[in-house]
């Protein structure tokens, strides 16, 4: 079975700065992939390159065989670590202009999930509360039905009630044959809903495994032996 994503060799400089130094993962349909370093440790910089945002120095990245490109952009839903968002429009206006722009968006379970969050679709976005536009935001790229969600400092900046919803809406809100590429510096707030995790650090992977691999070798919690890597 070909691999979901594939990273070759990937490399990205700025003039003297290398921010990613030759590295290579495959992932698999049905994981839920943490990516966790530090700030600068290249997290970003590898997730805008997959999606398309930025042309490596050298290396390559496929999606399901195809180099990243127009087909690639089809399959993967991207919730990157700023919002793009019109604070003016209502999340309803929103919503029916992602289910014109995207082939794979699910009006339905768009709503359903406004539903369960308590967000009233017609609501203008510069009314609500950090927490409940990031909930929007998060929604919008889970509704649609791609085979790679790739979400970039999803719980960042939002409170830990705000945290656990999120969560929540990740992991109930995705395809089983679907795979999440999550970034995150908040190891404690994700660590129980990741199965495989990989640590980037200054630009290189040194460690890529699955959790459970790290708490049966390591016998420790995922948290820890980041703490332990990084020194934090």
């Amino acid at each position: 079975m070909s691999s979901l994503l594939s990273v070759s060799d990937l490399t990205k400089k700025y003039g003297a700065k290398t921010a990613l130094d030759g590295i290579s993962f495959e992932l698999e349909g049905g994981h839920i992939t943490g990516l966790l370093g530090p700030n600068g440790s290249g997290k970003t910089t590898l997730i805008k390159i997959i999606c398309g945002l930025l042309q490596p120095t050298s290396g390559t990245v496929t999606v399901k065989g195809n180099r990243v490109g127009v087909e690639s952009k089809k399959v993967i839903s991207y919730l990157p670590d700023t919002t793009y968002l019109d604070p003016s429009q209502r999340v309803q206006d929103i919503i029916w202009y992602f289910s014109d722009f995207y082939e794979d968006f699910d009006t339905s379970r768009a709503y359903d999930m406004l539903s369960k969050l308590g967000i009233n679709a017609k609501d203008r976005l510069k009314t609500m509360s950090k927490g409940t536009r990031e909930k929007v935001q998060l929604i919008l790229v889970m509704s649609r039905r791609a085979d790679l969600y790739i979400l970039d400092e999803p719980i960042a900046g939002v409170d830990p009630a705000a945290r656990d919803y999120i969560l929540n809406t990740i992991i109930t809100n995705y395809d089983e044959n679907a795979s999440i590429l999550l970034s995150t510096h908040l190891i404690s707030d994700v660590e129980n809903i990741l199965d495989q995790v990989i640590f980037l650090k200054e630009g290189s992977i040194v460690r890529y495994s699955t959790v459970d691999e790290i708490r049966s070798e390591e016998g420790k919690s995922v948290d820890s032996l980041f703490r332990e890597v990084f020194k934090c």
